[in-house]
């Protein structure tokens, strides 16, 4: 226990003192349960649900609600465990089956919830999983219950972060800037009350994780992985805001504990240990970034060499997964998509067309439009090895999955296939000796690109479409254009070494010494831990030890 206040009135009952749980951080959130047991359970619930260690933490609140089978909010929990706001996931079936387990109706359930404070949890809840309207819409009512929820009960810090959550929810997973920093200011707020808090240095970060507002987060992003050491996401998460600036070493090592956590509970649990998946991802990305590309091939290749084991396991243990939110079928389509974006970074990042990554085969059954990430590095590779009939052969592929999308309600995804597209057929032109047409293809999909919310993390259109520009425009000798291109380039993605390599070599080749010094030693910095043999990093200690 961290420390109690006193209060008195209404206030004393919708309160009570601050407990910590040893791994997850500290939290107060009072509820009518009688059992000790009970509420130890839910209080654990609720902080990996605040971690989004979903899975987790609705085995806590099943707990919970088996030491109390009348505990409403342990149903209330379960339920939220299956809405993942920010990822714009709902499971609403699971959501529903959840609450119907405490009553067959809104009103039942409402009936056992035995305080006003209780029944605006559930009533906010029941929005979530009522079928009425479309999901937008129950996402905004929902947002308007827990606004309500947060100023009836001011001093409940709970219903402040849920608030912040479904803020950010609303957006349903394309960015919206100012409800997002609307929702960083409640979790500053609340950090501030209780440094201890996961959800309140969580949300915080999620609130500024972009370029433009990143450097105002790292204070959580220092404190999220110590407050909960033992939650995998609360390690990966602190380097939404590391990557966001260019800090590499920070972002690889995140993502290196991130991954111990979760093989350390592998392990325990029995399960084979992961290789691949979303925490993998970044790691790679990072390591790339500072030009230890060994590691980051060692990660690839122990993705792929895992997923048929993994699978196997997954297939002999359905009911397993049952209990971590999955099915055989979604766990492999979970492997083969990280496999993909995996197989991705390594293409674009090493420029190998003809190294193993360019050749691993992926599996893109069932992935719709996303397999359309799959034929641009196809077609990508195949013009770094100047294989021209490949890359038309992929192309042709991928402008047929972007005309398919055009007609979908995810206009964000067609709009990624649409830049794929324009720069894989920009290339393409280039190479059949085209230049002008290339670069306005190119120029093309980097406005396009421009008009998009910004999405966390490694590049969404793998190649950044102004890095490109650039580097077409470079070898074109249009040094003025291509450092521009470079530096759009730099403030969706800082830091990021083949856009500040392109700039150094831009400033180079314009006759600017000093810029180009000052970038290639930059590089050398964030290469200070590179592969020894990294012709890059010998270029940039070269250019530098050549102008003093």
């Amino acid at each position: 226990m961290l420390w109690s206040v006193v209060l008195t009135g209404a206030q004393a009952r919708d309160t009570a003192p601050m407990q910590t749980i040893a791994g997850l951080g500290s939290i107060s959130f009072p509820t009518s349960t009688r059992s000790t047991a009970a509420q130890a359970a839910f209080l654990r619930g609720a902080l990996l649900l605040h971690l989004f260690e979903y899975p987790d933490a609705a085995k806590a609140f099943r707990e919970a609600r088996q030491l109390d089978p009348g505990f409403a909010m342990a149903y209330w929990g379960e339920a939220m465990t299956y809405n993942h706001g920010i990822w714009n996931q709902l499971d609403a079936d699971a959501g529903r089956a959840a609450l119907d387990r405490l009553g067959p109706t809104p009103a039942a359930r409402a009936a056992m919830a035995p305080t006003p404070r209780e029944k605006a949890w559930l009533a906010a809840v029941e929005i979530l999983y009522s079928g009425h309207g479309t999901k937008p819409e129950r996402d905004a009512q929902y947002d308007q219950a827990m606004e309500r929820l947060a100023r009836a009960w001011p001093h409940d810090n709970n219903a402040q972060l849920f608030h912040a959550l479904a803020l950010m929810g609303r957006s349903e997973g394309v960015r919206d800037v100012p409800a997002y920093l609307r929702a960083g200011v409640i979790a500053e707020r609340i950090f501030r009350m209780n440094p201890h808090d996961p959800g309140a240095a969580h949300y915080w970060i999620h609130a500024m994780d972009d370029p433009a507002h990143a450097a105002g987060a790292l204070e959580p992003a220092r404190a999220l992985s110590k407050i909960a050491p033992d939650a995998a996401h609360a390690q990966h998460m602190t380097s939404h805001i590391f990557m966001a600036l260019g800090l590499w070493d920070d972002v690889a090592k995140a993502n290196e504990v991130a991954m111990r956590v979760v093989n350390a509970q592998a392990k325990a649990a029995g399960r084979p240990l992961a290789e691949c998946g979303h925490y993998m991802e970044w790691l790679e990305y990072a390591y790339y970034q500072q030009g230890r590309f060994r590691d980051a091939e060692k990660a690839l290749q122990a993705c792929r060499q895992s997923i048929e084991p993994s699978t196997a396991w997954a297939n002999a243990h359905a009911d397993r997964l049952a209990t971590m939110q999955s099915t055989p079928a979604k766990f492999a389509h979970m492997l083969n998509e990280s496999l993909l974006q995996m197989r991705a970074i390594a293409v674009v990042e090493s420029g190998d067309g003809n190294g193993p990554a360019a050749h691993t085969v992926v599996n893109t059954n069932g992935m719709g439009p996303d397999a359309g990430w799959n034929d641009f590095v196809d077609g990508y590779a195949a013009i770094e090895r100047h294989d021209l009939p490949a890359a038309q052969k992929s192309l042709a592929a991928l402008s047929a999955r972007h005309t398919g999308s055009e007609t979908s309600d995810d206009t964000q995804t067609s709009s990624y296939l649409a830049i794929l597209r324009d720069d894989l057929g920009g290339m393409l032109a280039i190479g059949e000796g085209k230049p002008q047409a290339g670069v306005d293809a190119i120029r093309r999909a980097a406005r396009r690109y421009e008009t998009l919310a910004f999405d966390f993390g490694p590049p969404v259109p793998i190649k950044p479409p102004h890095e490109l520009l650039g580097e077409q425009l470079l070898k074109q000798g249009n040094t003025t254009d291509a450092r521009t291109a470079f530096g759009t380039a730099l403030k969706n993605a800082p830091r990021r070494t083949r856009s500040l390599l392109g700039r150094a070599r831009a400033e180079s080749a314009g006759g600017d010494v000093a810029a180009a010094t000052a970038t290639y030693k930059e590089l050398v910095t964030i290469w200070h831990g590179a592969d020894a043999d990294l012709p890059e990093l010998a270029e940039a200690k070269e250019y530098v030890a050549a102008h003093p």
